[in-house]
């Protein structure tokens, strides 16, 4: 038996997905700024994929723009909006737990653009302290961007007090959410939370890859960060994707279809898998597992094990995990989240995560149990201490 339980790093695609990106690439494939029959066919599947996305988050559909993907719907929040609101301040505020597309493009505008930036401590379950955010802010912070989801622990952020939190010392501060791990499985509408921009993946949620959006409300002030046809208002040159886009769009309705009893199924699978591994001595789950955490999500430390030979043992045996985070790179290092929590250090170097869709059945959680509870005992038998 396959089983593949990391789809925090990219999920299968949807069969509906399938079938629309096959035929927008290979029949309605024009370019949707031609004037002809083509290119009006092809510039109609990008309106109907606006009015979907605006239609589940109660957006307008002139503030979605299309990206290639959640590293530049990121890079665009914090850079694009740096540099149109430096004036104002040159501040900015995120989590110590941020995705590296966010904590890079932060250091980046630390060391080349002249930016101060507080990156927040964050509790033993992966929650930023919202003391610590209130302390931060000041006359000349101008942006604050707080994921949705942790990607390594599922950890949910309390977003609604922090936007209160922002917004009370200043409604001008823009306030951005990276809700890549948290789009699919959480009804989220950032016009009603006070959201600013929003960064979404396609992977994530059974779409394909390489494609993505940024809700921008319509009052923000923001410059691009890629220069050309001046498509999509100027704000996002370049021949829009339209398979990606038809295909993000089929996604996300698809995801928020009977979305109440998927969730329910991943937090059943969740809770399964979670009291199975307690069966194992010497474990520890990052974080909580309860519905107070991602449905998703969870993140395991074998005491004794590098999570490298743990997870190609599992590999063997058809199971497939991640170390951590699989954005980043493929190079394994130490969890900069892990550090964030306060791991103990025996797992710093020993986690593995498991991350379930709505695919996901129990068979494959027991199956994958099963093999723990035989592959563990051996590995650690033959560490050196």
């Amino acid at each position: 038996m396959e089983v593949y339980l990391d789809n925090s790093a990219t999920t299968r695609a949807y069969d509906c997905v399938r079938d629309i990106v096959c035929r927008t690439m290979c029949e309605d494939y024009g370019n949707p700024s031609s004037m002809h029959t083509k290119g009006v066919e092809s510039e109609k599947y990008i309106r109907e994929a606006k009015e979907i996305l605006a239609r589940l988050m109660k957006v307008q559909e002139k503030e979605l723009y299309f990206t290639s993907g959640g590293t530049e719907s990121d890079n665009l929040a914090l850079i694009g909006c740096a540099r149109a609101n430096h004036r104002a301040g040159k501040h900015l505020i995120t989590s110590s737990i941020e995705h590296p597309a966010i904590l890079n493009t932060m250091r980046y505008l630390e060391e080349e653009e002249g930016y101060k930036v507080t990156y927040l401590p964050v509790d033993e379950n992966g929650r930023i302290r919202l003391d610590a955010l209130k302390a931060a802010l000041c006359e000349e912070t101008i942006l604050v961007s707080i994921m949705y989801v942790n990607n390594e622990i599922g950890s949910v952020q309390p977003i609604a007090e922090a936007v209160d939190i922002v917004k009370s010392y200043n409604k001008h501060i823009l306030f951005h959410v990276d809700a890549v791990q948290g789009f699919g499985k959480y009804r989220i509408f950032p016009k009603k939370m006070g959201i600013d921009l929003m960064s979404v993946s396609g992977h994530k949620i059974h779409g394909p890859k390489g494609i993505g959006f940024l809700y921008v409300n319509e009052k923000v002030k923001i410059r691009p960060i890629i220069f050309g046809g001046e498509q999509q208002k100027n704000i996002r040159s370049g021949t829009e994707n339209v398979p990606g886009i038809a295909g993000i769009a089929r996604a996300a309705k698809e995801i928020y279809t009977d979305f109440d009893a998927k969730i329910a199924h991943m937090y059943q699978l969740k809770q399964r898998f979670a009291e199975g591994i307690s069966k194992i001595e010497n474990t520890k789950i990052h974080g909580l597992s309860d519905e107070n955490s991602a449905p998703h999500i969870i993140s395991v430390g074998f005491a004794g094990i590098r999570s490298e030979v743990l997870l190609h043992t599992l590999e063997e045996k058809g199971i497939y995990v991640s170390s951590g985070s699989a954005c980043s790179s493929n190079h394994p290092a130490i969890s900069g989240v892990l550090k964030g929590i306060g791991a103990g250090k025996e797992y710093l170097d020993s986690t593995l995560r498991f991350s379930m869709s709505e695919f996901t059945t129990e068979e494959e959680v027991d199956s994958t149990l099963e093999t723990l509870y035989t592959c563990v005992p051996m590995l650690r038998k033959y560490t050196r201490h």
